[in-house]
């Protein structure tokens, strides 16, 4: 056992020392500050990832499990604070994330960078929406499941709404909230734009009855843009909206609702962006069709 643990060290010094190298070398070389800060990146989630199983399993013990991703998010904020300098600071004056409960929180969708968002965005008792079939894979699985994911079962399913019934009532039941990205992939975008949303999430809160907390992140290219090489230190911002009521939505409405949030949504995240860098941006060029995919849209999640 100790010579196990002897090795462990070993291979972690050994890690930082290799990131704490190339971050010195981005003094001279910004693309080495690339690495560094992916480097980083790993070793928080790895660390984060730990400590999310003990915890879970912990408060599965005391019977407080529903607040094990909110508190791990809050970890991966602070852990990677440190690492990699990275901040995302939430804008929610009405406080809309803690006073509308049980709700599901949706937000636009950039890079692996938004798993970090999520520290600083959950509020307790909230939870990731993912498929069911995400449940057996080991280590992501079991956590998923210890700290009260809400699954969404595609077993024999044709559509969104079928899709959504289990997980309908679990947030009723459990007053349990769940965040989604309904693009249901990441964009890479360089400038502020939005993928077509599917209508899953929509789906589920018209189901529910609970209201939609639309979350905008501006676009933060000039912080991650994997493809220019480029991970650097950097405030973020996050603007909560105001929640939209579904109570006396049914499925017939979900189309329009889905359109009109993105609409609302890419607004903001025009708006957000330009005020980041501090000069006028344009709003994307529309593209055919209303934005809303016609598929079922149920495989929404934060999974990267």
């Amino acid at each position: 056992m100790s010579t196990i643990l002897y090795y462990v060290e070993v291979s972690l010094a050994g890690y930082v020392a290799f990131t704490l190298a190339f971050y010195a070398l981005s003094l001279r070389i910004p693309a080495a500050g690339f690495i560094a800060r992916l480097l980083a990146s790993y070793i928080s989630l790895v660390i984060c990832a730990g400590y999310g199983v003990f915890i879970s399993i912990c408060l599965r013990l005391v019977g407080d499990y529903r607040i094990a991703q909110w508190t791990v998010a809050r970890s991966f904020k602070y852990v990677m604070r440190f690492t990699t300098g990275i901040e995302f600071v939430v804008e929610d004056p009405h406080n809309y994330l803690k006073t509308t409960h049980p709700a599901v929180i949706i937000g636009n969708h950039q890079t692996e960078l938004d798993v970090l968002m999520l520290g600083s965005v959950f509020p307790r008792h909230c939870s990731v929406a993912a498929k069911k079939s995400l449940k057996n894979i080991p280590v992501l699985g079991w956590f998923m499941a210890l700290s009260g994911t809400v699954f969404i079962d595609r077993t024999n399913s044709n559509n969104a709404r079928s899709a959504m019934a289990s997980a309908s009532s679990e947030i009723t039941s459990k007053r349990q909230s769940v965040y989604m990205f309904p693009e249901g992939t990441r964009s890479y975008s360089k400038e502020p734009m939005m993928l077509p949303f599917k209508k899953g999430a929509f789906h589920l809160a018209v189901q529910a009855g609970v209201p939609i907390i639309p979350v905008v992140v501006a676009n933060y290219s000039n912080i991650l843009y994997i493809k220019g090489w480029i991970f650097r230190s950097g405030v973020i911002p996050v603007k909560v909206l105001k929640p939209i009521e579904t109570k006396n939505l049914s499925a017939s409405d979900v189309e329009d609702l889905t359109r009109d949030t993105r609409e609302t949504m890419l607004q903001e995240l025009v708006l957000l962006t330009s005020k980041a860098r501090g000069r006028p941006l344009a709003m994307p060029e529309k593209k055919s069709g209303n934005g809303v995919l016609k598929t079922s849209g149920i495989e929404a999640t934060i999974t990267s």
